[in-house]
């Protein structure tokens, strides 16, 4: 046996030291050496290539295409054994053509889907499309199309734009917002909304953009009071409108943010915007010379434990009361002086204790916040008590100042006796319990508008029945459909009422004549929830069941662009506040980690003297600055975000065409971390540094190939005591630099920063001499680590290098699974060996308090809590009780060489 393995180019003393399986293993290549490059290394690549040239690149990518299409579909299938990881990218508007922003947040997601399969997760990672919206509408109009045509020919060219950029989506989850199969569950859940007394149709000053002829959101409007879409100037009218209670779940929603992790500036944002809620509605019902008229009028207080001490309700100059169709118009406009505090002959009945105070015309131009209706309660606040006054207004102080110094109610029916905080919960909750409001908010919040006076959305599934009102369409009758329209009606109302047929109906309750509703939801509806519907697409029972969701939700990685930081993630996470308080989920928050990407922003130049953006051909780049190719005018030069009218777009098409898919991955994620804006300039940007890591990659996998194939057997037992030390060296790196990569991914998401330290450990590696490349096992590991470690980055070449890496004759590295493809291989983990160096400290490591294991950590670290944790997840303990598990907290022992991980059970 040893006359063999010497045969093989072994020494006698080499074989003392390996174990049996590892000789197996080389007895089973024996005779099969290849030479040279004439061996296939892959049935796609063919022979392998001593460079990495742009024709090497194209062969690589376009054999691997369709191949790691067939992987992923097995890949993909799900398996409920492994821990699962939900990677969900914000779905795009089918506008027909793929822009950068959109292969910037499709290339992380990808990024990160294939790292956390490779980690041992299931892993659901779908696509979709945002497809009801204005400029399907506008743009059928223009073109004399069927908005739903023209919607479906632009999702067909969109998916094969995506397929092309070789993105690993689960395209069986596959979603379309203008489905009946999708928008049916959007109605549904509005239903929902409006059984829990959550959605109300009311008269309300509204923003009314004149271009786009629909009502805007006050979220939909900028800061100059332009549409965020036609950039029209917005006018006010007062309109009947559908709103959701988004007030209701301020609170919630506001407090819900501190159990989540850093969202990168976005739940600061997420708080600003809602704003303090120490304040509540409270309905109070109208009354004119002592007659109801049938109106209830919900007014705000910031304090809600004095409710009882009102004396008035004060409403704006410019209330709907006042200026809408309100029968009570006339009668509040003869009373009205501008400027002047104004008694009306309109009372409010309080709902909590029947008490009627008078309303008040404030001679004020605004509230706090967004207000327009306040209750006046003179003993809380100095101008109220000034009102009151002056108008000869009555009140109680309800509050008394115990000797302690508490403060007590006082003459406040059941609750007098309470202090300030217990009146206060009993107050809200009497409120709530009566349904006439009691939820605190922030007088920053408005009801979520959800009305617009157009046709390609979701329609409402109500109807409008003289003799019942306003009914809800039952549940088994939806989908309400949207109706084939051949012409549009004019400006200023919903193409809808152009549909007679599909208008008139019959009312579900007494089965007389009935209109349907002509208004059709807002599409932040139909993106506030399909994140859920992706868990369960193909219910036709329900919007989703409830065990899917569970095992999916929450999202744990969801990435989107900082536009949608605000308005979207507010309204999704509101539906999933509903959903878990209708007993249709079990969590409530739904997105667990947020990675908000920056914008990719091209060079624009422009003429001072007119502002005109200029194309390419328009300008001379043939002196020191660029000028007007024909008036040699100097023009402005500007970053701004990649758009036609200021032609500064890059089409992905023809980066793919010129660097590949791999280069163009690369840059997008090496140029800037995630958050920041990337500039784009070819010239002098991070392209030619990717393109020589590539380079430099395929270079490293050539000289093994050379060194094992050339015919001398490897044997550590060669290598000399600097040779040794040079290997030790290349042992210690590999492990930093996983140790640094899984850190970046899972942590902060750098992923540039990966691909820094991925290309120190490529330096290390380029600088090995001949000797260590061919004889010993560290170089050859952490060859195969590398390529491991960018195959979520670079799936095309690192397919490619690993086919490479496994045609080496003679390999120390057993440890692979060499005959399966490189996104099929386990993400490395750290060597024992490595946490075990002299200078190290044994980590105790409980879970919810109890001991399970202890892991060793360098004496450098143990009290970095972030590094020691990052060091737990990725040992073996970590990963056998860790894995796939909610942590809430981790707690490092300040004293004691302890960390305790506070997890979901």
């Amino acid at each position: 046996m040893k006359a063999a393995f010497w045969k093989l180019g072994h020494c006698s003393s080499c074989l003392k030291k390996q174990h049996f399986s590892g000789w197996t293993s080389l007895l089973q290549q024996y005779g099969r050496r290849a030479v040279g490059y004439s061996r296939n290394i892959s049935s796609e690549a063919g022979t392998w290539e001593r460079e990495y040239r742009a024709e090497t690149r194209k062969r690589v990518e376009g054999c691997w295409h369709s191949r790691l299409k067939e992987q992923f579909q097995v890949i993909s299938e799900t398996d409920k054994s492994k821990p699962k990881c939900y990677v969900l990218s914000m779905f795009p508007y089918p506008s027909g053509k793929l822009h950068m922003g959109h292969v910037r947040v499709y290339t992380i997601s990808d990024t990160m889907a294939h790292f956390q399969r490779m980690r041992g997760f299931q892993v659901l990672h779908p696509i979709g499309w945002d497809a009801f919206g204005l400029p399907a509408e506008n743009a059928a109009i223009e073109r004399g199309l069927d908005p739903e045509e023209w919607t479906k020919s632009n999702i067909a060219h969109m998916r094969e734009q995506l397929h092309s950029l070789g993105l690993c989506f689960d395209w069986k989850k596959e979603v379309t917002t203008c489905h009946p199969d999708y928008y049916k569950w959007t109605q549904f859940l509005f239903l929902k909304l409006y059984a829990a007394g959550m959605a109300y149709q009311k008269e309300g000053l509204v923003n009314w953009d004149p271009v786009d002829q629909t009502v805007l959101a006050d979220e939909q409007v900028d800061e100059n009071g332009c549409s965020w879409r036609s950039g029209a100037k917005v006018e006010q009218r007062y309109l009947k409108q559908w709103f959701v209670k988004t007030t209701n779940y301020a609170k919630s929603l506001l407090d819900a943010l501190d159990d989540l992790p850093d969202w990168y500036g976005v739940k600061e944002m997420q708080a600003n915007w809602i704003g303090a809620c120490t304040g509540c509605y409270f309905d109070f019902e109208l009354k004119v010379n002592g007659k109801h008229v049938g109106e209830k009028l919900p007014a705000y207080t910031s304090n809600p434990d004095a409710v009882y001490g009102a004396s008035h309700l004060s409403i704006l100059p410019s209330h709907r009361l006042l200026h809408g169709n309100s029968h009570l118009r006339d009668i509040l406009q003869k009373c009205f002086v501008p400027d002047t505090d104004c008694q009306t002959p309109v009372t409010g009945v309080n709902l909590l204790n029947s008490q009627e105070i008078p309303l008040v015309i404030s001679a004020k131009k605004e509230f706090e916040g967004h207000l327009d209706t306040v209750i006046g309660i003179p003993s809380i606040h100095p101008e109220d008590a000034k009102v009151a006054k002056k108008l000869g207004l009555e009140w109680r102080e309800v509050f008394k100042t115990l000797p302690d110094g508490t403060e007590q109610l006082q003459d406040c029916d059941e609750f007098t006796g309470l202090d300030k905080q217990s009146a206060t919960q009993a107050i809200l909750k009497h409120a709530k319990d009566l349904g006439i409001g009691g939820y605190l908010t922030s007088p920053k919040m408005r009801d979520w508008l959800i009305s617009r006076q157009r046709y390609w959305g979701t329609p409402i599934p109500v109807v409008h029945c003289q003799s019942c009102g306003t009914v809800p369409v039952p549940y088994e009758a939806l989908p309400v459909l949207l109706p084939k329209i051949k012409s549009f009606p004019a400006k200023g109302l919903s193409p809808l009422t152009a549909a007679s047929e599909w208008l008139n109906c019959t009312c579900p309750k007494c089965k007389g004549p009935a209109q349907r509703e002509t208004d059709t939801m807002d599409t932040f509806v139909d993106s506030a929830w399909y994140y859920y519907r992706y868990t369960d697409p193909h219910n036709s029972k329900k919007p989703f069941d409830k065990a899917p969701a569970d095992f999916w939700m929450p999202v744990d990685l969801y990435i989107g662009g900082k536009e949608h930081a605000v308005m979207h993630l507010y309204y999704a996470r509101f539906i999933s506040h509903f959903c878990k308080d209708q007993n249709m989920v079990r969590y409530r928050e739904p997105f667990r980690k947020l990675l908000v990407h920056g914008l990719i922003k091209g060079k624009t130049f422009r003429l001072a003297s007119s502002g005109q953006y200029l194309r390419k051909e328009e300008i001379s780049f043939s002196g020191s600055d660029p000028l007007h190719a024909t008036t040699s005018e100097k023009l402005q030069i500007t970053w701004e975000k990649m758009s036609k009218s200021k032609h500064n777009g890059i089409d992905p098409a023809e980066m793919i065409q010129q660097y590949g898919i791999d280069t163009m991955r690369l840059y997008i994620l090496y140029a800037a971390p995630p958050e920041q804006d990337i500039l784009w300039d070819i010239k002098t940007d991070a392209i030619p540094g990717v393109l020589r890591w590539q380079a430099r990659l395929w270079a490293l996998v050539t000289k093994l190939i050379d060194a094992r194939n050339a015919g001398m057997m490897p044997c550590p037992d060669h290598l000399n005591k600097k040779e040794k030390l040079e290997a030790k060296k290349i042992w210690q790196s590999k492990n930093y630099t996983v140790s640094q990569v899984t850190s970046y991914m899972t942590e902060d998401f750098l992923l540039n920063a990966a691909i820094s330290r991925l290309m120190g450990l490529t330096n290390t590696l380029s600088q090995s001499t001949s000797q260590v490349i061919l004889h010993s096992m560290e170089y050859e590991d952490a060859l195969a680590t590398l390529c491991i470690m960018i195959a979520p980055m670079v799936p095309y070449l690192a397919s490619e290098l690993w086919k490479g890496l496994s045609s080496v004759q003679n390999k120390l590295a057993i440890q692979y699974r060499w005959g399966t493809d490189v996104l099929f291989q386990q993400w490395p983990s750290l060597d024992p060996m490595y946490l075990q160096q002299p200078d190290s400290v044994q980590m105790i490591v409980r879970i919810n308090n109890k001991v399970c294991g202890s892991v060793n950590v360098p004496q450098q670290v143990v009290k970095n809590a972030e590094r020691v944790q990052e060091l737990i997840l990725q040992s073996e303990l970590g990963i056998r009780q860790l894995q796939g598990r909610a942590i809430k907290k981790a707690i490092l022992s300040p004293r004691t060489a302890l960390i305790n991980f506070l997890v979901e059970e």
